[in-house]
């Protein structure tokens, strides 16, 4: 017994993509706990939540449109790395290697939802 998502391989890699964002976020600075912080976690949550959300008794039109807001909070985290980046939470490094897991996810997401058609 299983939800359909958990068959959805994009909902995997993006709750593995929301831990590596849990985990270094946690090296931010106390100052934006409530900030920075929260906003980009809540963003990577927002990714898995809307196609676990949307597998479940939608139309695939109605499917479609709720992976087109996890691809939208995609977008959002990348500017939180950029943001990190900018207020140097994260060297280059870090924001390279988590910028093509998000840019790789992108692509799953969005070769997803228009193989639903």
């Amino acid at each position: 017994m299983s939800f359909k998502f958990e068959k959805i391989i994009v909902w995997h890699r993006s709750m593995e993509f929301g831990e590596i964002i849990f985990e270094f976020s946690k090296e931010f600075p106390d100052e934006e706990k409530f900030n920075l912080t929260s906003q980009i976690r809540r963003a990577v949550d927002s990714i898995a939540l809307n196609i676990a959300e949307g597998s479940i008794l939608q139309s695939k039109p109605e499917f479609q449109r709720f992976l087109g807001y996890s691809i939208r909070s995609l977008a959002e985290v990348v500017t939180c790395l950029y943001k990190a980046k900018n207020r140097y939470y994260i060297n280059d490094e870090e924001f390279n290697q988590n910028y093509k897991l998000a840019y790789d996810l992108m692509n799953s997401l969005i070769a997803f939802r228009n193989n639903l058609k």
